[in-house]
């Protein structure tokens, strides 16, 4: 079944991969964010250069490196926001007063930004349910409705920057299928080089939480398409069964089945019986008698 998107760290490509998850396709390319960095550069030397060309603090400003981008694939808040509005999305950031103020539930949200030191992640409500979409991971994690709140508030005490999205995100195949049913997950995915990237930056804490040991380990459900920085990968999310109606419109499904199959062995007897002399009528009334006790009506 296809479903989420979840592009996987390439580099430090971290502002794409978190854009392409949020927003569930491949929408941006590290040339695209590129050309964005380089047009709020200029527009940032063309506000410097209002106060003098001649001056001290043009010349400084024209000596330093863009603060929208560098060579590793960094991109700014301001390159993410410029992107964004592209599609008509707004951030607010969620740990402001102003915001905080308002006192919204954040499982009322559509979606999260988060960023610590160079680092961005996407948390994304698809459907009924939230995901960590941290390309760090090798799947989709999920975030059930009590824990995102939690998660959020730990997020904020380590020193994340949050930011809630504001708009309508473009359509998707996992909006549309995570709308009409939900799901759980046996297996949690794991960090992509977990051991090295502990030890290498200072956001793996608050990147996910550790998988309890005693979680089941089958993988059931693939939950990730295949890009040139996406593979696929099993992720343990199953369809849940604890829906009473479903397991109520299950349990009537089986019982029409069985009917139908008793009722498949009267016609045949009759067709026996037609076909049969006396004695075959015989045995059409014992095997319609026998087998009217066990029909329900």
């Amino acid at each position: 079944m296809d479903s989420i998107f979840h592009e996987k760290q390439e580099g430090s490509l971290c502002a794409q991969h978190c854009l392409n998850n949020l927003l569930q396709g491949e929408y941006f390319t590290p040339v695209d964010l590129s050309s964005i960095a380089h047009q709020l550069d200029e527009e940032e030397r063309m506000r410097m250069a209002e106060g003098g060309m001649a001056s001290e603090e043009y010349r400084t400003f024209l000596q330093q490196p863009s603060g929208n981008m560098d060579d590793s694939g960094f991109f700014s808040i301001q390159v993410i926001s410029n992107a964004l509005r592209v599609w008509g999305l707004e951030l607010i950031l969620f740990n402001s007063p102003e915001y905080q103020r308002l006192m919204i539930n954040p499982i009322n949200e559509k979606a999260f930004i988060c960023n610590y030191k160079e680092h961005w992640f996407t948390i994304r409500k698809l459907g009924q349910q939230w995901f960590n979409l941290n390309s760090l991971l090798t799947g989709p994690e999920l975030i059930s409705d009590t824990y995102l709140a939690l998660f959020l508030a730990q997020l904020q005490q380590e020193g994340y920057s949050i930011f809630v999205i504001r708009g309508n995100l473009p359509e998707c195949e996992a909006e549309q299928i995570l709308g009409i049913m939900r799901v759980h997950q046996q297996q949690r995915p794991r960090l992509i080089g977990e051991d090295e990237a502990q030890t290498s930056m200072g956001y793996v804490s608050a990147a996910r939480r550790r998988p309890d040991p005693k979680e089941p380990l089958t993988p059931v459900f693939t939950a990730s398409r295949t890009s040139a920085s996406q593979t696929q990968t099993d992720v343990g999310f199953v369809v849940e069964d604890e829906d009473e109606e479903l397991k109520r419109a299950l349990a009537l499904s089986r019982q029409d089945m069985d009917v139908e199959d008793e009722e498949a062995d009267v016609r045949r007897a009759i067709q026996l019986s037609m076909q049969g002399n006396g004695i075959n009528g015989v045995i059409y009334r014992n095997i319609y008698q026998t087998t009217c006790t066990n029909l329900t009506i």
